[in-house]
């Protein structure tokens, strides 16, 4: 899978809602109105990641959780990594309360 030059990443990130890109990664913040709430949101990520064999790296900081996301076997973005933040953010969409 092709890696996604700077360019390139910075205008498929206009598709994305509150991704930024950061280096070599696309980050995202998430706020939660409790731990346990932040916890229900990483398993559900845990989940899309298994099944896509594709691992973001998390960050819990009690009801914040930032999710960064890179190909490292490209050296950086590809369409792999914007596949799985669509997926992460189509789950909040569909339930999982994000305050």
């Amino acid at each position: 899978m092709a890696k996604y030059s700077k360019s390139e990443a910075l205008a498929k990130l206009k598709s994305l809602n509150g991704w930024r890109l950061e280096g070599k990664e696309i980050k995202k913040e998430y706020q939660f109105s409790s731990f346990s709430e932040a916890v229900k949101f990483v398993n559900g990520v845990a989940d899309l990641a298994e099944r896509a064999d594709h691992h973001p790296e998390i960050l819990i900081n009690y009801r914040k959780v930032t999710l960064a996301l890179s190909t490292h076997d490209e050296g950086g973005i590809t369409e792999k990594d914007f596949n799985l933040a669509e997926q992460i953010d189509s789950r909040i969409k569909q339930g999982e309360k994000q305050h």
